[in-house]
C-alpha cells in the first residue's frame, strides 16, 4: 500500500466533510448523507483489492 493511497483517502474525507458541512448548513441533509455514503463507496473501491490480497495471504498461511 503505497503513501498515494492514503493521501487520496485523506482527500476524500476532507472535500467530503467540507462539502457535508456546506450542505448541511443550506438545509440539504440529504444530499449531505448522499454525498458521505457516496465518499465511502469510493474509498472501500480503491481498499476491496488490498483486502482481498489481505485474506488471500492469511489462506496462504494456514494452508498446509
Amino acid at each position: 500500500m503505497g503513501v498515494e493511497l492514503i493521501f487520496k483517502i485523506a482527500a476524500v474525507g476532507i472535500l467530503v466533510s467540507v462539502l457535508g458541512q456546506i450542505l448541511k448548513h443550506s438545509g440539504r441533509d440529504e444530499q449531505a448523507f448522499l454525498a458521505s455514503l457516496a465518499g465511502l463507496i469510493l474509498v472501500l473501491y480503491w481498499l476491496i483489492p488490498y483486502i482481498s490480497s489481505l485474506f488471500n495471504s492469511i489462506q496462504a498461511m494456514f494452508d498446509l
